[in-house]
């Protein structure tokens, strides 16, 4: 049963990082995919084409986000002993992460609450810089774990980690940028992005899969664990689905220039 939920956790995570990635990555290269598209003579000011490119990855946020709320679900429930000494030994990293994730979010949700470009535009570059900031913690979490928890994660290994990790999410993000917004096309290279993306997350679990089946919860619990997520597993499966159905190119190209009240 150990197994099953080591294998359930690493799905989560690979998969928060293969599909959150992209997000992250359009985040981190808003100004220069802005640019890019102007530059090669796409109608619509620069701000237009920063609008276009929120536009485009606004239905996929908060569906990817859900991956991580299960990860976290999944880690707290099945594998309880490893909270306390991730959160203690990742603390820096973990308020990092929060601040960062926080600051995203706040540049998706406000940048469009008043009518001025002015207020976008700052809204964007908090955006931006938020978007770099989870990459690069991200990073350094995932360098810190393989290394058993060091006391200064921001060392020169960590440094290295968020950088691998930000290269391959800024990849992924503009992959995902020409697959999703017109001309649409490129869906074989951002299935190869996605697979780099989600790479370092898979490593760092392969590397630690016997420390961390060391701490899983007793049979009993994992039972009960598992009698609770049988039934939701389908539901957040087909969730998923009918996201990337609803919302691929072939259908929303056209509505992909307009940005969701929500966004």
């Amino acid at each position: 049963m150990e197994i099953i939920w080591l294998a359930v956790l690493a799905v989560l995570l690979v998969g928060y990082f293969a599909l959150e990635g992209f997000d992250i990555g359009l985040g981190m290269m808003l100004p220069a995919l802005a640019r890019a598209r102007e530059r090669a003579g796409e109608p619509g000011t620069r701000q237009d084409h920063r609008d276009l490119l929120v536009a485009g990855m606004a239905p996929f946020v908060l569906a990817n986000e859900v991956w991580l709320v299960a990860l976290a679900g999944t880690l707290v429930g099945a594998f309880p002993a490893l909270e306390g000494p991730l959160l203690g030994g990742l603390y820096p990293l973990v308020v990092a992460l929060l601040v960062a994730w926080i600051l995203r979010d706040a540049g998706l949700w406000f940048r469009r609450r008043i009518d001025g470009p002015g207020w976008r535009a700052c809204w964007d570059a908090v955006l931006c810089a938020g978007s770099w900031g989870l990459a690069l913690t991200w990073g350094a979490i995932l360098a810190a774990v393989v290394r058993g928890l060091p006391a200064q994660p921001f060392d020169l290994a960590g440094l290295l980690g968020g950088a691998v990790v930000a290269a391959v999410f800024t990849l992924h993000g503009r992959a995902f940028a020409a697959w999703r917004l017109p001309p649409a096309g490129g869906a074989s290279r951002l299935l190869l992005t996605g697979v780099l993306a989600g790479l370092p997350a898979a490593a760092s679990l392969a590397v630690t899969a016997g420390h961390v089946l060391g701490h899983a919860a007793s049979p009993a619990t994992l039972n009960v664990l598992g009698f609770i997520a049988l039934p939701v597993t389908p539901i957040l499966v087909a969730a998923q689905v009918w996201v990337w159905r609803t919302f691929r190119p072939a259908r929303s190209t056209g509505a992909a220039a307009r940005v969701p009240s929500f966004f």
